[in-house]
Parts: structure tokens; C-alpha cells; sequence
């Protein structure tokens, strides 16, 4: 299963991808980004964390205005097109 960052104030979106079976952490700094396959966060601290610019071997999902499935969903499809 693959694992997936989530910056801290993004709470149900980590818990709804939980309940899905994702390994879910929180990104609290730019390091945590280099270690999940995919980062999900607000644009504004994208730039700030430093994370789109960050070596992050997967994707960065930007969150702002999508509800937790529309984010389950645009994650579902990038690993199937990985697969």
C-alpha cells in the first residue's frame, strides 16, 4: 500500500485515506516529503514547506477545494497509471 504525507490541517482527508488502508503521516517539514509517495496539501504551504520543489519521489496532490474523495481519487488514479 502506498504512503502518503498529509500536511497537519488537512485531518479528514488523512483520516478518510486511513480508512481506506493508505499509511498515512503528516508532514510537518520539507524532510517528511522525501519518504511517502505522495504529498497532499493546501497550496499555500506547498511553497512555503518547500515540497513541490523537494526531491519527494512521488506526486504532490494539491488539496485546496477538493473534498477527501476527490483527493482519494486523483491518488487512486495516478498509482493505476503507474501500474
Amino acid at each position: 500500500m502506498q504512503k502518503i504525507g498529509v500536511e497537519g490541517s488537512l485531518t479528514n482527508i488523512s483520516e478518510a485515506l486511513r480508512e481506506k488502508g493508505y499509511d498515512v503521516v503528516e508532514l510537518k517539514q520539507e524532510s517528511d516529503a522525501q519518504n511517502v509517495d505522495f504529498c497532499v496539501v493546501t497550496g499555500l504551504d506547498s511553497n512555503m514547506m518547500g515540497i513541490q520543489e523537494a526531491s519527494a519521489k512521488g506526486s504532490v496532490i494539491e488539496a485546496s477545494g477538493l473534498s477527501a474523495n476527490e483527493v482519494i481519487s486523483e491518488i487512486e488514479n495516478k498509482i493505476n497509471h503507474l501500474q
